[in-house]
């Protein structure tokens, strides 16, 4: 049953993996899409952004299947939508653009049902969709999670962000597909490797936890997934070991990459020295990037209020900052 004529939805990019976390560490960044959804007598959809080049406008489109599925598990129909869609989420890039679609989408159709489903619904919905709870339990949930799958139930706990972390992210202007990031990985590790990586996520975990800044260096190091993505990241290895020495407290790839993340104190960094150095060894590689200073994002996916005298592009101008 349709209780809403429609709705509109604010919900988080977000970073995932954090070095050693991987599929397990996941972070929202104030880097948002925003989604409207309508029942409509056809479907139709309205994109703006820079980031929508390619995305279907047909019933294929991800929005629309995520959305029906909602729709399926809670016995509604609802055949037709209109889907109106804004991102300043750069898509494959590492910042959880596939994440905050199927976030968006399930709490967007969730709401205009009546919200029958609970949000440990839609999270394993999510993670099932996603493969992994990182990235989506971020978005939905906000904040630092790091959370498990069991293939059909996940399990999160989340963190509040240290309140003077601030993020840097170095965008590369090239595409890098998931699966191309996670084919290039072993299907095995050594027992060393895998002990490393135990290790420094759970002192990560608690270092985040607990505000201990000064141990994030050392956390983020990372065996399992970094070492073997760095041939498609040309840069990345030095920046990795060298960030440290430019003021950040630690740097990783975000999610499966080109995305370069480095976590920053601001009460200790301008942060002058580090964009410096981070423009100047991806140059070097003939790469240009864009650089984009983001704070954790704590609230997670959000419902907007429709004010009948704004339209869907008007509330979303009077919102983007970035």
């Amino acid at each position: 049953m349709i209780v809403n004529e429609g709705v509109r939805v604010k919900v988080p990019a977000s970073t995932a993996n954090l070095g050693p976390g991987f599929d397990t560490l996941g972070m929202a960044l104030s880097l948002y899409a925003w989604i409207e959804m309508k029942p409509s007598t056809e479907t139709v959809f309205h994109l703006y952004g820079d980031h929508m080049e390619g995305i279907p406008r047909d019933k294929s489109n991800l929005i629309y299947k995520v959305a029906q599925s909602v729709f399926r598990k809670a016995g509604v129909v609802v055949p037709e939508l209109e889907i109106s869609m804004y991102s300043d989420i750069p898509l494959t890039r590492g910042l959880g653009s596939s994440a905050s679609a199927i976030i968006g989408a399930l709490f967007a159709a969730n709401c205009l049902i009546g919200s029958p489903l609970s949000k440990t619904q839609l999270f394993d919905m999510a993670t099932a969709l996603e493969g992994h709870p990182d990235n989506v339990g971020a978005s939905l949930f906000g904040g630092i999670i790091t959370a498990v799958w069991d293939g059909s139930h996940a399990e999160y706990l989340r963190i509040e962000p240290p309140s003077d972390m601030e993020v840097l992210v170095a965008i590369p202007d090239f595409q890098l597909s998931t699966s191309k990031a996670r084919n290039i990985l072993p299907e095995s590790v050594s027992l060393d490797d895998a002990v490393y990586n135990v290790s420094r996520t759970s002192l990560l975990t608690a270092a985040l936890a607990s505000g201990r800044m000064d141990l994030i260096s050392f956390a983020m190091r990372d065996r399992l997934h970094q070492p073997y993505r760095a041939s498609l990241i040309p840069g990345m290895t030095r920046i990795l070991k060298e960030a440290t020495e430019h003021g950040a407290l630690g740097a990783a790839l975000s999610g499966a990459g080109p995305t370069l993340l480095a976590l920053v104190d601001r009460r200790n960094q301008d942060g002058v020295d580090l964009e410096r150095f981070l423009l100047d060894v991806l140059g070097e590689q003939g790469i240009s990037a864009k650089l984009l200073w983001l704070k954790p994002c704590t609230t997670g996916v959000t419902s907007l209020t429709i004010e009948d005298n704004k339209s869907f592009l008007e509330i979303v101008k009077g919102e983007v900052t970035v």
